[in-house]
């Protein structure tokens, strides 16, 4: 079975977040020369990215204004139609519903950085298409005090302008391209609905804060903690070069978490008697459990390599989180515990939407009614 075969590696949940219809152009614009993208151009357009991301990050930072204020009517001597200013409104609000929802959890942000790169840009009639990436750091507030210094992620969007006269633009529409989690600034959208299939079923975890006890023995035994995180970190958003990505064919994130645990003294398995009872990694190919976030759980549970914690607040180093982000019964997502904070919150590394040390309690909030799963290794 091919990669894109497999039930999936990591589902698209990113939804359209900006749309607006585009009104007919008039037959005098029809005839106008088709647009030219210039240097000068093509930074507008990422300022004007920039304003939209920046504008997201900002409403979730604690005591954050309920107003919006970094995209205007005119940013960047690029237009915001009105129909898209207020859809936008509406995107930023719902991101003070997931500031709200972190409070009550108990995490907030004190201060945050985005960076947007335009990465290319193409003009097809009087239409251009711009590919950005955008890169946050978010600064966690020290309420509980054991907090690390940070969490950032790095996104891929692509944003659409349409051509006015006399060379002028207007923002048309912008959409996410990354699978996996919604970055914690992109709004909160329902998630497509995926055919259900026949799973063998892991127990769900519980997400109430705190959890009961559950230590970990971190060293002196077979695995090395330490070196999983160290490996998660240290390529969540720079890839190994000594591994393929996936991300072209379903996502991945559970190649990477594969990786990582590896890293840490997982002794691959290249022959079984088990339907799902092999996991490795060659130059030339690998098994379904090694990138397939179904089947990486169904192995684990085969070959117990992993248990079910009852609670995702209960993971140490080196633990996994899955998620079934639509509880259609299939899991969607795999994450790996790379810091867990004294007073017990673990942080999550992983691939698509690279992100590195977002606490549990921020997927809680960005997805209340999604099923999670909790591994300890």
């Amino acid at each position: 079975m091919t990669p894109k075969n497999l039930s999936r590696s990591c589902s698209v949940v990113g939804a359209i977040t900006l749309s607006a219809l585009l009104l007919p152009l008039t037959a005098a614009h029809a005839a106008a020369p088709a647009p030219r993208v210039t240097a000068s151009t093509a930074d507008a357009f990422g300022r004007v990215a920039d304003a939209v991301f920046t504008d997201r990050t900002a409403a979730l930072l604690d005591g954050a204004p309920t107003a919006r204020t970094a995209l205007k009517a005119t940013t960047a001597g690029i237009r915001v139609p009105d129909t898209l200013a207020r859809t936008e409104k509406t995107a930023v609000s719902s991101l003070h519903g997931t500031r709200s929802r972190l409070a009550a959890l108990g995490e907030a942000y004190s201060a945050a950085d985005t960076k947007v790169t335009v990465n290319r840009t193409r003009v097809t009639g009087r239409l251009a298409t711009v590919w950005v990436t955008e890169t946050t750091t978010l600064t966690y507030r020290k309420i509980r005090g054991d907090e690390p210094a940070t969490t950032g992620f790095r996104a891929h969007h692509v944003l659409t302008f349409a051509a006015g006269p006399h060379g002028s633009w207007k923002l048309a529409g912008e959409r996410p391209t990354d699978k996996g989690p919604r970055q914690v600034n992109q709004p909160v959208t329902a998630a497509s609905r995926v055919t259900p299939m026949a799973i063998i079923d892991a127990p769900r975890a519980a997400t109430t804060y705190p959890a009961p006890a559950n230590p970990k023995t971190l060293t002196g035994g077979p695995y090395d903690y330490a070196a999983m995180a160290t490996y998660a970190e240290t390529y969540w958003k720079n890839y190994n070069p000594a591994y393929r990505s996936f991300n072209s064919v379903g996502g991945d994130c559970t190649n990477y978490l594969s990786q990582s645990l590896k890293a840490g003294g997982w002794a691959t398995v290249a022959s079984s008697g088990e339907e799902y009872g092999t996991w490795n990694y060659t130059a030339s190919t690998q098994t379904d459990t090694w990138v397939g976030v179904n089947e990486w759980s169904w192995f684990t549970q085969t070959a117990k390599r992993s248990t079910p914690l009852a609670n995702v607040y209960q993971m140490d180093i080196g633990d996994v989180m899955q998620m079934d982000f639509d509880k259609d019964g299939s899991k969607d997502h795999s994450m790996i515990t790379s810091y867990r904070s004294a007073s017990g919150v673990p942080y999550v590394t992983y691939h698509d939407t690279d992100t590195y040390r977002r606490s549990v309690s921020s997927l809680l909030a960005a997805y209340p009614t999604s099923a999670y799963y909790a591994y300890r290794t």
